[in-house]
């Protein structure tokens, strides 16, 4: 079997490349307390606190269309943990986190997880 090795990788018609080790097309850690923080990311450039429960997060490099995938998750010490209901306003440049707890109130979590998968414009 052979091995193939890359530094970066972009897909056909992507202007944009990404590293190997983040093969999503963007992916986000943050705390959502408080003063929003990234703690890690690639491809987001910053965060935009909307009130609680509700952040954009901003993109580097936008999508090809609004049709890309994302997964998140979220928790924090007093509630343990919660979901994302939607991505709220999503665009090419920018999608919304809409964190809330088990009981369905929007929360600002300690943490926040956000992956995207899609093509880059």
């Amino acid at each position: 079997m052979s091995t193939l090795q890359v530094t970066n990788i972009k897909a056909t018609g992507e202007t944009a490349s990404r590293a190997v080790s983040g093969v999503a097309a963007a992916w986000v850690n943050f705390n959502g307390t408080g003063t929003v923080a990234i703690r890690d990311s690639m491809n987001v450039s910053s965060l935009t606190d909307n009130g609680t429960g509700n952040v954009d997060v901003n993109l580097t490099n936008s999508f090809a269309n609004d049709d890309y995938c994302a997964a998140s998750m979220c928790g924090t010490v007093n509630v343990q943990s919660g979901f994302v209901s939607d991505l709220g306003n999503k665009t090419t440049g920018f999608f919304g986190v809409t964190p809330r707890t088990s009981g369905g109130s929007a929360y600002d979590f300690i943490r926040v997880s956000t992956t995207i998968h899609g093509d880059l414009a």
